[in-house]
């Protein structure tokens, strides 16, 4: 039995958007492509409407620069889906750690007027369910005015922070659409293998694992299959987990925190990690302000971050949210994990990344582009990983630090590297 649910229209629903608000859009797999799609109709009559969300998915239609005037995109965490229009002027990035986002909402830096969320159907008892993004959603829909809901039979109902009975929203309006999907075991190549096998070389038995989002983070979890007992405590998760959760190397029986469950905040992946998180008891999805906070993090024994970047420079510094001054992604979690995982007994914040770029251009450089994002600092930085080798900085000075660095960079790179390295140290 379901709880009965009343539906309004779209344009009824959209109506209790205003000119001059502040809009909270829901992310990642549950971007409300639906009612987007019928908002950005209703750019006539609205003008400095300032939409808030993080990572978004597909075509979210209000960004065009014919919208300029009605809408302006002021993003949290730049995903492809927004990164022409905030390189191209007619939308905005703000640099903020995911731990920190709720803040905003919180103390009224950021107060939301209008929230729209993604979710499912309502239960027997009225309580629909944020589904695969609890995150930063949880935070704007307890702080927003009015609540404007897509609700969707196909959202998965998952157990943790994601629960709101249906009396809450202003207006509810139902849909059918598929949720965005993500598919990156499809993008590991040989190198990214090769990173992965690395990585869980560092993976001791019994660790707990915060894993990033992208191609590096599923070849890891498919090197990890003779491992035993380990936990999840992460930001996110993908398909990678599932089978590892089927053969019991990830039980999560040794976690100091949330034993015997797998913890995350959001899922980005394919329709099976959907289906599987929906329902399951084994996974809990909490808010992101208690999830990415680094005393919580750091509570669980050997916790292993595992992070990736854009480029690093022979000093260690990570920039991982900028190609010098375009913007490509944002602060994120990266640093909530690092520094957590650094705290942690036996803990190692790791970040991995390939030595070239696709075009064959270096990631370990000399110096990062003019304009580039420090996400994470050198002081941070413990374990860096490439096809070629790990390079352990933590203790080291700049010139150790540059040695270990070039000797994991591709060696037809390495002569360069050298060079600058003499330059500025006066030795190699």
């Amino acid at each position: 039995m379901s709880y009965p649910a009343i539906y309004v229209s779209v344009k009824q629903a959209l109506s209790h958007i205003q000119s001059n608000q502040r809009v909270f859009v829901h992310g990642s797999a549950h971007t409300p492509s639906y009612l987007l799609k019928y908002l950005a109709e209703e750019a006539y009559r609205l003008s400095n409407v300032e939409v808030v969300s993080i990572s978004v998915y597909g075509d979210l239609y209000i960004d065009k620069p014919e919208y300029k005037d009605s809408f302006h995109l002021n993003s949290l965490f730049v995903s492809s889906s927004l990164r022409r229009a905030v390189n191209d002027g007619y939308a905005d990035y703000v640099p903020v750690f995911l731990s920190e986002i709720p803040i905003l909402f919180q103390q009224n830096i950021l107060p939301i007027d209008v929230a729209i969320v993604h979710v499912s159907t309502p239960d027997a008892h009225g309580y629909c369910s944020l589904g695969v993004s609890v995150d930063i959603a949880r935070s704007a829909v307890d702080n927003a005015k009015y609540i404007i809901a897509q609700v969707n039979p196909n959202v998965p109902r998952t157990h943790g922070d994601g629960m709101i009975h249906c009396s809450r929203f202003t207006a509810m309006v139902y849909c059918e659409d598929e949720l965005h999907t993500a598919n990156f075991s499809e993008k590991c190549g040989p190198e990214t293998k090769k990173i992965g096998g690395l990585v869980a070389e560092l993976i001791d038995d019994k660790s707990t694992l915060q894993m990033g989002i992208g191609a590096i983070p599923d070849a890891v979890l498919g090197s990890l299959h003779n491992h035993k007992d380990l936990g999840v405590h992460t930001e996110m998760c993908s398909d990678g987990i599932i089978e590892l959760l089927e053969k019991d190397v990830i039980n999560n029986k040794c976690k100091r925190i949330h034993p015997n469950k797998t913890v995350s905040s959001f899922a980005l992946g394919t329709k099976k990690l959907y289906d599987y998180v929906n329902d399951n008891p084994s996974f809990v999805f909490l808010v992101i302000n208690y999830v990415n906070d680094p005393h919580v993090i750091r509570r669980n024994t050997k916790m292993v971050a595992i992070n990736s970047a854009i480029e690093i420079d022979i000093t260690g510094q990570v920039c991982s949210d900028s190609i010098g001054t375009l913007q490509y992604s944002g602060v994120g979690g990266q640093m909530d994990f690092m520094r957590g995982a650094a705290l942690s007994d036996g803990g190692k914040p790791i970040i991995a990344i390939p030595s070239r770029t696709t075009k064959g251009i270096s990631r370990i450089v000399p110096v990062l582009k003019p304009g580039a994002g420090v996400v994470t600092t050198r002081a941070h930085v413990h374990y860096v990983v490439t096809e070629y080798g790990i390079a352990y900085l933590y203790g080291k000075n700049l010139k150790q630090r540059a040695k270990a660095l070039i000797n994991i960079a591709h060696p037809d790179d390495r002569e360069a590297l050298e060079k600058s390295c003499f330059e500025r140290f006066k030795m190699f």
